[in-house]
Protein backbone atom coordinates (compact mmCIF):
# COMPACT_ATOMS: atom_id res chain seq x y z
CA UNK A 1 0.00 0.00 0.00
CA UNK A 2 1.29 3.28 -0.86
CA UNK A 3 1.90 6.73 1.09
CA UNK A 4 -0.78 9.52 1.74
CA UNK A 5 0.09 12.94 0.12
CA UNK A 6 -0.21 16.02 2.17
CA UNK A 7 -1.03 19.65 0.08
CA UNK A 8 -1.61 22.77 2.15
CA UNK A 9 -3.61 20.33 4.44
CA UNK A 10 -5.20 18.34 1.90
CA UNK A 11 -4.45 14.73 2.08
CA UNK A 12 -5.10 12.32 -0.75
CA UNK A 13 -4.59 8.60 -0.09
CA UNK A 14 -3.83 5.97 -1.89
CA UNK A 15 -5.71 5.01 -4.69
CA UNK A 16 -7.36 8.45 -4.56
CA UNK A 17 -6.89 11.85 -7.13
CA UNK A 18 -8.17 14.83 -6.19
CA UNK A 19 -7.47 18.62 -7.17
CA UNK A 20 -5.71 20.96 -4.61
CA UNK A 21 -5.35 24.87 -4.85
CA UNK A 22 -2.40 26.48 -3.10
CA UNK A 23 -3.19 29.59 -2.43
CA UNK A 24 -0.48 32.22 -3.77
CA UNK A 25 -0.59 36.17 -3.36
CA UNK A 26 -4.12 37.73 -4.19
CA UNK A 27 -5.10 40.33 -6.86
CA UNK A 28 -5.23 44.06 -5.96
CA UNK A 29 -8.63 43.57 -6.18
CA UNK A 30 -8.82 41.22 -3.34
CA UNK A 31 -9.68 38.72 -5.34
CA UNK A 32 -7.98 35.34 -4.17
CA UNK A 33 -5.40 33.54 -6.41
CA UNK A 34 -4.43 29.47 -5.88
CA UNK A 35 -2.02 27.38 -7.86
CA UNK A 36 -3.70 24.57 -9.04
CA UNK A 37 -2.12 21.15 -8.20
CA UNK A 38 -3.60 17.89 -9.16
CA UNK A 39 -2.29 14.68 -7.93
CA UNK A 40 -3.02 11.50 -8.28
CA UNK A 41 -1.64 8.79 -5.30
CA UNK A 42 -1.50 5.13 -6.71
CA UNK A 43 -2.61 2.36 -4.52
CA UNK A 44 0.79 0.60 -4.79
CA UNK A 45 3.98 1.74 -3.42
CA UNK A 46 6.67 3.99 -5.46
CA UNK A 47 8.10 7.04 -6.37
CA UNK A 48 7.22 10.59 -6.32
CA UNK A 49 7.37 12.45 -9.05
CA UNK A 50 6.44 16.13 -9.91
CA UNK A 51 5.53 17.28 -13.19
CA UNK A 52 5.07 21.12 -13.62
CA UNK A 53 4.69 23.60 -16.33
CA UNK A 54 3.96 27.22 -17.06
CA UNK A 55 6.94 28.54 -14.22
CA UNK A 56 6.90 31.21 -17.21
CA UNK A 57 3.35 32.33 -17.76
CA UNK A 58 3.49 32.61 -21.57
CA UNK A 59 4.71 28.91 -22.12
CA UNK A 60 1.51 27.21 -23.04
CA UNK A 61 2.65 23.63 -24.36
CA UNK A 62 3.09 22.48 -21.10
CA UNK A 63 -0.01 22.99 -19.80
CA UNK A 64 -1.72 20.82 -22.81
CA UNK A 65 0.85 18.19 -22.23
CA UNK A 66 -0.14 18.13 -18.22
CA UNK A 67 -3.84 18.16 -19.27
CA UNK A 68 -3.46 14.92 -21.69
CA UNK A 69 -1.33 13.22 -19.36
CA UNK A 70 -3.80 13.31 -16.57
CA UNK A 71 -6.04 12.14 -19.29
CA UNK A 72 -3.88 9.38 -20.29
CA UNK A 73 -5.67 5.75 -19.57
CA UNK A 74 -2.15 4.55 -18.07
CA UNK A 75 -2.13 6.68 -15.46
CA UNK A 76 -5.14 4.47 -13.21
CA UNK A 77 -2.46 1.67 -13.27
CA UNK A 78 -0.14 4.76 -11.34
CA UNK A 79 2.43 3.12 -8.96
CA UNK A 80 3.58 5.68 -6.19
CA UNK A 81 2.56 9.19 -6.60
CA UNK A 82 1.93 11.47 -9.73
CA UNK A 83 1.90 15.75 -8.83
CA UNK A 84 0.63 18.18 -11.91
CA UNK A 85 1.24 21.60 -11.71
CA UNK A 86 -0.14 23.05 -14.85
CA UNK A 87 0.04 26.37 -14.13
CA UNK A 88 2.40 27.26 -11.41
CA UNK A 89 3.18 31.07 -12.45
CA UNK A 90 -0.87 32.13 -11.96
CA UNK A 91 -0.27 35.59 -12.39
CA UNK A 92 1.88 35.49 -15.37
CA UNK A 93 -0.86 33.38 -17.43
CA UNK A 94 -3.29 35.52 -16.68
CA UNK A 95 -1.28 38.75 -18.08
CA UNK A 96 -0.24 36.19 -21.04
CA UNK A 97 3.23 36.96 -19.82
CA UNK A 98 6.98 35.42 -18.81
CA UNK A 99 7.42 37.25 -15.68
CA UNK A 100 5.03 37.90 -12.29
CA UNK A 101 3.67 41.46 -11.93
CA UNK A 102 6.63 43.01 -10.55
CA UNK A 103 8.72 41.52 -13.49
CA UNK A 104 10.69 39.18 -11.74
CA UNK A 105 11.40 35.58 -13.70
CA UNK A 106 9.97 32.75 -11.21
CA UNK A 107 12.96 30.68 -12.73
CA UNK A 108 15.50 32.64 -11.28
CA UNK A 109 14.25 32.84 -7.60
CA UNK A 110 13.85 29.83 -6.20
CA UNK A 111 14.60 28.51 -3.63
CA UNK A 112 12.88 31.70 -2.34
CA UNK A 113 11.98 32.86 0.93
CA UNK A 114 8.91 33.09 2.87
CA UNK A 115 8.78 37.25 3.38
CA UNK A 116 10.76 37.91 0.37
CA UNK A 117 9.38 39.22 -2.62
CA UNK A 118 6.55 37.96 -4.66
CA UNK A 119 8.72 35.61 -6.87
CA UNK A 120 10.29 34.32 -3.69
CA UNK A 121 7.59 33.56 -1.94
CA UNK A 122 5.83 31.30 -4.48
CA UNK A 123 9.64 29.41 -5.19
CA UNK A 124 9.07 28.78 -1.74
CA UNK A 125 6.05 27.80 -1.71
CA UNK A 126 7.00 25.13 -4.24
CA UNK A 127 9.82 24.09 -2.65
CA UNK A 128 8.12 23.38 0.75
CA UNK A 129 4.95 21.59 -0.46
CA UNK A 130 5.58 20.10 -4.07
CA UNK A 131 9.27 19.39 -3.83
CA UNK A 132 9.90 18.57 -0.44
CA UNK A 133 8.16 15.40 -0.93
CA UNK A 134 9.29 14.48 -4.35
CA UNK A 135 12.19 11.52 -5.59
CA UNK A 136 11.83 13.41 -9.68
CA UNK A 137 10.42 16.01 -11.54
CA UNK A 138 10.27 17.03 -14.52
CA UNK A 139 9.94 20.83 -15.79
CA UNK A 140 8.36 21.34 -19.10
CA UNK A 141 9.01 24.88 -20.86
CA UNK A 142 8.77 26.58 -24.43
CA UNK A 143 10.83 29.29 -26.85
CA UNK A 144 10.10 32.64 -25.79
CA UNK A 145 8.36 34.96 -27.90
CA UNK A 146 8.92 34.30 -31.57
CA UNK A 147 11.34 31.82 -30.82
CA UNK A 148 10.92 28.47 -31.46
CA UNK A 149 12.99 25.05 -29.52
CA UNK A 150 13.09 21.72 -31.12
CA UNK A 151 11.95 19.19 -28.52
CA UNK A 152 15.23 18.41 -26.49
CA UNK A 153 15.87 17.45 -22.69
CA UNK A 154 17.98 20.08 -20.78
CA UNK A 155 19.60 18.47 -17.69
CA UNK A 156 22.70 17.60 -15.52
CA UNK A 157 23.80 14.48 -17.17
CA UNK A 158 26.67 14.19 -14.90
CA UNK A 159 24.33 12.50 -12.69
CA UNK A 160 23.77 8.92 -13.21
CA UNK A 161 20.23 8.74 -12.22
CA UNK A 162 19.21 12.06 -13.98
CA UNK A 163 20.96 10.59 -17.44
CA UNK A 164 18.85 7.25 -16.94
CA UNK A 165 15.73 9.34 -17.02
CA UNK A 166 16.59 11.64 -19.38
CA UNK A 167 17.37 8.74 -22.06
CA UNK A 168 14.26 7.23 -20.95
CA UNK A 169 12.20 10.32 -22.20
CA UNK A 170 12.94 9.95 -25.65
CA UNK A 171 13.90 13.18 -27.01
CA UNK A 172 16.40 12.99 -30.00
CA UNK A 173 18.83 15.84 -28.63
CA UNK A 174 19.53 15.80 -24.83
CA UNK A 175 21.98 18.61 -23.86
CA UNK A 176 24.27 18.78 -20.79
CA UNK A 177 23.39 21.77 -19.06
CA UNK A 178 24.48 23.26 -16.32
CA UNK A 179 22.48 24.30 -13.06
CA UNK A 180 21.49 27.73 -13.18
CA UNK A 181 21.32 29.83 -10.40
CA UNK A 182 17.92 30.60 -8.94
CA UNK A 183 16.65 28.11 -11.32
CA UNK A 184 13.79 25.26 -9.68
CA UNK A 185 16.05 22.96 -11.71
CA UNK A 186 19.25 24.25 -9.18
CA UNK A 187 17.36 24.19 -6.41
CA UNK A 188 15.14 20.37 -6.88
CA UNK A 189 18.81 18.95 -7.35
CA UNK A 190 20.40 20.66 -4.45
CA UNK A 191 17.37 18.64 -2.58
CA UNK A 192 18.55 15.53 -4.35
CA UNK A 193 15.56 15.53 -6.57
CA UNK A 194 16.28 14.02 -10.38
CA UNK A 195 15.11 16.87 -12.62
CA UNK A 196 14.94 17.26 -16.32
CA UNK A 197 13.79 20.00 -18.43
CA UNK A 198 11.94 19.75 -21.40
CA UNK A 199 12.13 22.59 -24.08
CA UNK A 200 9.51 22.68 -27.25
CA UNK A 201 7.89 25.44 -29.07
CA UNK A 202 7.19 28.33 -28.76
CA UNK A 203 5.53 30.83 -25.79
CA UNK A 204 2.05 31.53 -26.72
CA UNK A 205 1.73 28.86 -28.91
CA UNK A 206 0.71 25.11 -29.50
CA UNK A 207 2.58 22.91 -31.29
CA UNK A 208 1.51 19.11 -31.60
CA UNK A 209 4.46 17.57 -32.36
CA UNK A 210 6.03 19.34 -29.37
CA UNK A 211 2.64 18.18 -27.00
CA UNK A 212 3.14 14.55 -28.46
CA UNK A 213 6.71 14.20 -27.84
CA UNK A 214 6.04 15.76 -24.12
CA UNK A 215 3.33 13.39 -22.95
CA UNK A 216 5.20 10.51 -24.53
CA UNK A 217 8.51 11.31 -23.23
CA UNK A 218 6.60 11.87 -19.25
CA UNK A 219 4.80 8.36 -20.01
CA UNK A 220 8.23 6.91 -21.11
CA UNK A 221 9.53 8.15 -17.41
CA UNK A 222 7.15 6.92 -15.74
CA UNK A 223 7.66 3.82 -17.44
CA UNK A 224 11.52 3.67 -16.22
CA UNK A 225 10.70 4.20 -13.06
CA UNK A 226 8.19 1.27 -12.78
CA UNK A 227 5.44 4.14 -12.09
CA UNK A 228 3.92 2.46 -14.82
CA UNK A 229 3.83 -1.30 -16.04
CA UNK A 230 5.47 -2.08 -19.18
CA UNK A 231 3.42 -1.62 -22.45
CA UNK A 232 2.51 -5.21 -22.82
CA UNK A 233 4.02 -5.74 -25.99
CA UNK A 234 7.94 -5.44 -27.36
CA UNK A 235 8.32 -1.84 -27.87
CA UNK A 236 9.88 -0.89 -31.27
CA UNK A 237 13.57 -0.18 -31.07
CA UNK A 238 14.21 3.70 -31.12
CA UNK A 239 17.88 5.22 -31.74
CA UNK A 240 19.57 6.62 -28.16
CA UNK A 241 19.33 10.30 -27.89
CA UNK A 242 22.66 12.00 -28.66
CA UNK A 243 24.27 14.29 -26.08
CA UNK A 244 25.31 17.78 -27.23
CA UNK A 245 29.05 18.58 -26.94
CA UNK A 246 27.79 22.41 -26.95
CA UNK A 247 25.32 24.79 -28.14
CA UNK A 248 25.88 28.95 -28.92
CA UNK A 249 23.49 31.75 -31.07
CA UNK A 250 23.99 32.90 -33.88
CA UNK A 251 23.20 36.50 -33.38
CA UNK A 252 22.23 39.38 -36.22
CA UNK A 253 25.29 40.97 -37.56
CA UNK A 254 23.78 44.80 -37.75
CA UNK A 255 19.67 45.89 -37.25
CA UNK A 256 16.87 44.62 -40.29
CA UNK A 257 14.80 42.91 -41.94
CA UNK A 258 15.65 38.98 -41.05
CA UNK A 259 14.71 37.08 -43.39
CA UNK A 260 15.25 32.75 -42.51
CA UNK A 261 16.66 30.25 -45.47
CA UNK A 262 16.58 27.16 -42.70
CA UNK A 263 14.14 25.65 -40.48
CA UNK A 264 13.86 24.17 -37.13
CA UNK A 265 15.96 21.00 -37.22
CA UNK A 266 17.65 21.46 -39.99
CA UNK A 267 21.27 20.15 -40.41
CA UNK A 268 23.90 22.72 -41.39
CA UNK A 269 27.44 22.59 -42.39
CA UNK A 270 29.87 25.40 -41.33
CA UNK A 271 29.36 28.16 -43.92
CA UNK A 272 25.62 27.00 -44.34
CA UNK A 273 23.61 30.56 -45.49
CA UNK A 274 21.19 30.44 -42.58
CA UNK A 275 19.63 33.87 -43.28
CA UNK A 276 20.23 37.18 -44.24
CA UNK A 277 19.61 40.63 -42.68
CA UNK A 278 18.71 43.76 -44.90
CA UNK A 279 17.20 47.45 -44.79
CA UNK A 280 13.56 47.54 -46.24
CA UNK A 281 15.22 48.97 -50.14
CA UNK A 282 18.01 45.88 -50.05
CA UNK A 283 20.80 48.29 -50.30
CA UNK A 284 22.36 46.34 -47.18
CA UNK A 285 22.62 42.83 -47.14
CA UNK A 286 24.15 40.42 -44.94
CA UNK A 287 24.61 37.26 -44.57
CA UNK A 288 24.08 34.94 -41.20
CA UNK A 289 26.24 31.46 -41.83
CA UNK A 290 26.39 29.12 -39.45
CA UNK A 291 30.18 29.23 -37.46
CA UNK A 292 30.35 25.10 -37.14
CA UNK A 293 28.80 22.05 -38.13
CA UNK A 294 24.99 21.80 -35.92
CA UNK A 295 21.86 20.81 -35.82
CA UNK A 296 19.23 23.89 -35.30
CA UNK A 297 17.35 23.40 -31.83
CA UNK A 298 16.57 27.18 -31.90
CA UNK A 299 15.18 29.71 -34.11
CA UNK A 300 13.82 33.54 -34.15
CA UNK A 301 10.31 33.75 -35.68
CA UNK A 302 10.46 37.57 -36.11
CA UNK A 303 11.52 38.88 -39.34
CA UNK A 304 12.61 42.48 -37.27
CA UNK A 305 16.23 42.20 -35.43
CA UNK A 306 18.46 44.62 -33.88
CA UNK A 307 21.79 44.05 -33.85
CA UNK A 308 23.31 41.17 -31.52
CA UNK A 309 19.85 39.64 -31.46
CA UNK A 310 19.98 35.91 -31.58
CA UNK A 311 18.82 34.35 -34.35
CA UNK A 312 19.65 30.88 -34.47
CA UNK A 313 20.99 28.55 -31.81
CA UNK A 314 22.97 25.58 -33.01
CA UNK A 315 23.71 22.34 -31.00
CA UNK A 316 26.79 20.57 -31.89
CA UNK A 317 27.38 17.04 -32.40
CA UNK A 318 30.09 15.03 -33.18
CA UNK A 319 28.21 12.79 -36.01
CA UNK A 320 25.85 15.83 -37.10
CA UNK A 321 24.10 13.56 -39.71
CA UNK A 322 23.28 10.99 -37.43
CA UNK A 323 21.59 13.00 -35.18
CA UNK A 324 19.79 15.26 -38.19
CA UNK A 325 18.35 11.45 -38.97
CA UNK A 326 17.02 10.78 -35.58
CA UNK A 327 15.20 14.17 -35.70
CA UNK A 328 13.65 13.73 -39.08
CA UNK A 329 12.55 10.60 -38.10
CA UNK A 330 11.45 11.59 -34.24
CA UNK A 331 9.43 14.41 -35.95
CA UNK A 332 7.84 11.54 -38.81
CA UNK A 333 6.90 9.72 -36.35
CA UNK A 334 4.77 12.14 -34.05
CA UNK A 335 3.31 14.32 -37.07
CA UNK A 336 -0.53 14.82 -36.24
CA UNK A 337 -2.73 12.73 -38.59
CA UNK A 338 -6.07 13.25 -39.75
CA UNK A 339 -9.14 13.76 -37.55
CA UNK A 340 -10.01 10.81 -36.17
CA UNK A 341 -13.60 9.38 -36.73
CA UNK A 342 -14.14 7.12 -33.55
CA UNK A 343 -15.30 10.13 -30.99
CA UNK A 344 -11.71 10.76 -29.64
CA UNK A 345 -9.55 13.99 -29.80
CA UNK A 346 -7.74 14.92 -32.65
CA UNK A 347 -4.64 17.01 -33.41
CA UNK A 348 -4.69 20.83 -32.40
CA UNK A 349 -4.81 22.44 -36.13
Amino acid sequence: MGAAISINGSTVGPGERRTINLPVAKLYTHTNLAMPVHVINGRREGPTLFVCAAIHGDELNGVEIIRRLLKHPAVKRLRGALIAIPIVNVHGFLDRSRYLPDRRDLNRSFPGMERGSLAARIANLFMAEIVAQSQYGIDLHTGGVHRTNLPHIRAYLDDQETARIAKAFGTPVMINADLRDGSLRQAAVEKGVPMLLYEAGEALRFDEVSIRAGVRGIVNVLRELKMLPPTGHPRKSEPRPVVARASNWVRAPESGIFRASVPIGAKVKKGTLLGMVSDSFGESELEVRAPSDGIVIGRSNLPLVHEGEALFHLARFQKVDAVSARVDAFHEDLLPEELPDDGTEGPIV
